[in-house]
């Protein structure tokens, strides 16, 4: 679940979707029970995945990118559902996938447009701690060359493991300035995604989320008098590793990057925007400037009685 200065179109696209979902948010200005661990409410990250299972629609993700070499536009969407509740109605496993659309504009070639391929996950949570909000899942991500093949990374199906947690710091003593420290969270993912034909390509990444959460502030450590929307906003930077390994004379040199941005949860959804920087040389050439974005949707807060629907649970009451 993949920048720089936006054109006109996509400003005016963000502009008039931010207001139409603030007005929505009106209806309600708590935050939703989405990725909630204990007392901690985690947000949806713009590429760290989630480690946890939830019903949620990406209608959005826009990003622009300008590398040395080209500019590129794309436009992504996922879905995932949960398929199983434990008794105590926490959710243990989801299944879910997605694509994107990608236009690229090389500065001494032709432009070139396309579908990306379909990555299809299924995450099981087999360890959480209500009460240290933790909580830790494994997964298996598939990636299937249904794309242009002038667009997508590879012409061979891609299938591998990721290993992913998070923890909110809420454990931490109520004490005069380290409470302060208690709406601080951090997510995590870690993936091997080997080619399964063709040339031997083995994608890996690993991503850390670190964030801030306002709301948690507010109700868990001490009301500061916040007013919405900034009662719902969370600070966040993400630290991003992405390489490719060729066998073992054409590894890719390792990319690192920094996207920080800010993040808006209300009932129904989640709005995020944020930018990337290189942290070393190899990620530099791609990271010339970026603009990335999301919009969440949280599909069972509109329909409740089938959103939450799970094979062992059926519908909800």
């Amino acid at each position: 679940m993949c920048g720089r200065i936006r054109p006109r179109w996509v400003l005016f696209m963000w502009r008039n979707l931010f207001f139409a979902l603030m007005l929505v948010s009106t209806l309600s200005t708590e935050v939703y029970a989405h990725g909630v661990v204990g007392d901690y409410t985690f947000l949806e990250p713009l590429i760290t995945q989630d480690p946890a299972p939830a019903n949620e629609l990406d209608i959005l993700a826009p990003s622009w990118n300008r590398s040395s070499d080209a500019n590129t536009y794309s436009i992504g969407s996922s879905v995932e559902k949960v398929l199983w509740l434990d008794d105590n109605h926490m959710p243990r496993f989801s299944i879910g996938g997605g694509s994107g659309w990608v236009h690229q504009s090389p500065f001494q070639e032709p432009s070139s447009q396309g579908f990306e391929g379909v990555t299809m996950f299924a995450k099981w949570a087999f360890f959480y701690s209500k009460e240290h909000e933790f909580l830790t899942s494994i997964g298996m991500q598939i990636q299937l060359p249904t794309g242009n093949t002038g667009i997508q990374e590879s012409s061979h199906t891609s299938l591998g493991p990721t290993f992913l947690w998070e923890k909110g710091f809420g454990d931490l003593p109520n004490a005069p300035v380290l409470k302060y420290l208690r709406p601080l969270g951090i997510q995590t993912d870690f993936g091997y995604v080997p080619a399964l034909g063709g040339p031997t390509t083995h994608h890996m990444f690993a991503d850390a989320t670190i964030e801030y959460s306002l709301p948690y502030l507010s109700n868990n450590v001490h009301d500061i008098g916040l007013k919405w929307p900034l009662r719902n906003m969370f600070l966040f930077n993400e630290i991003n590793y992405d390489q490719l390994l060729r066998g073992p004379s054409g590894e890719t040199f390792p990319a690192l990057m920094a996207t920080p941005g800010l993040a808006y949860i209300s009932y129904h959804f989640e709005i995020a925007i944020g930018t990337q920087f290189a942290l070393n040389n190899a990620a530099k050439p791609g990271t010339h400037a970026a603009v990335l974005g999301l919009v969440d949707i949280f599909y069972d807060s509109f329909f409740p009685k089938w959103g939450n629907w799970t094979i062992n649970k059926g519908p909800a009451e």
